[in-house]
């Protein structure tokens, strides 16, 4: 019987309710482990193992592996396949509810084919304490030019401006649909963020301040006296004040604003 790649023997269907697409291609699957660049001295999170081809290379690359997986009959099959791997630890559950600092500690990669309808939030996630040393994540194509877009460019929004603001973000490459089993409707890439030195904002404000981006740039059309009129219900004058004194022209939009200007009128806000 055929082996399924990545696998031994026979392989639980994708479940369409978690998003799965499996990638089956050796060389992306290799670069993209090459963009993580684990040695044996690191601790690596695996978000969605999925049938484990990803994680053969991590295993063989990484000190201590822990892989999430959300799927139990995957969970299953693949504790079989590493019960003799005593530096491979296999969580059952999801990633987003995990405890990261209990599973894997301060200081840690972050890896993941990650399901494109909860992409967001799983970037997200991996922004919040303990933040990982660096991420790779394979998501859809258009997520990955969002993430890592500049102001005043086409794909510049939300999502660009909440990254930007705890990591620097870096496509690495492009990744066909046809690599994938079953092949999903879109092109995916890959992308690797890297904390910044000092965050724009301070971690336990992320909250607050992912809330305003979402608003302002749920007003994208509008001046941004508008959006501080709208989103923080100031007066005109008060709008007018705090913009003057963030250094930003009340009559630019927020597709014009970089992250760092966001800061600081956040920060002037609260």
């Amino acid at each position: 019987m055929p082996r399924a790649p990545g696998g031994r023997g026979r392989q639980p269907p994708a479940l369409k309710k978690f998003g799965q697409h499996f990638l089956t291609d050796e060389k992306i699957l290799t670069a993209i482990v090459d963009a993580l660049a684990p040695t044996s001295a690191d601790t690596v999170v695996e978000i969605g193992p999925g049938r484990g081809s990803l994680t053969d290379i991590l295993a063989e690359r990484s000190g201590r592996l822990v892989a999430v997986e959300i799927d139990r009959a995957l969970s299953e099959q693949l504790r079989e396949r590493y019960k003799d791997r005593p530096n491979i630890q296999i969580v059952e559950g999801d990633f987003l509810e995990a405890d990261l600092h209990a599973e894997a500690g301060e200081d840690f990669l972050l890896i993941g084919n990650v399901p494109y309808n909860i992409t967001t939030p799983i970037v997200f996630r991996a922004l919040e304490a303990p933040i990982p040393r660096r991420s790779v994540f394979l998501v859809q194509r258009e997520v990955a030019e969002r993430m890592a877009a500049r102001e005043d460019t086409e794909s510049y929004g939300a999502l660009s401006v909440n990254v930007a603001a705890v990591a620097n973000v870096e496509q690495v490459l492009t990744v066909p649909a046809s690599a994938f089993r079953p092949p999903p409707k879109v092109e995916s890439a890959v992308v690797r963020l890297t904390p910044r030195v000092k965050p724009l904002v301070a971690v336990e404000s992320l909250p607050a301040f992912r809330a305003f981006v979402q608003a302002a740039f749920g007003l994208r059309r509008k001046q941004m006296q508008r959006v501080l009129r709208t989103a923080r219900a100031l007066s005109a004058n008060a709008a007018s004040d705090v913009l003057a004194r963030a250094g930003i022209d009340p009559a630019a939009r927020p597709e014009v604003l970089s992250p760092e200007k966001f800061a600081v009128l956040f920060g002037m806000l609260s």
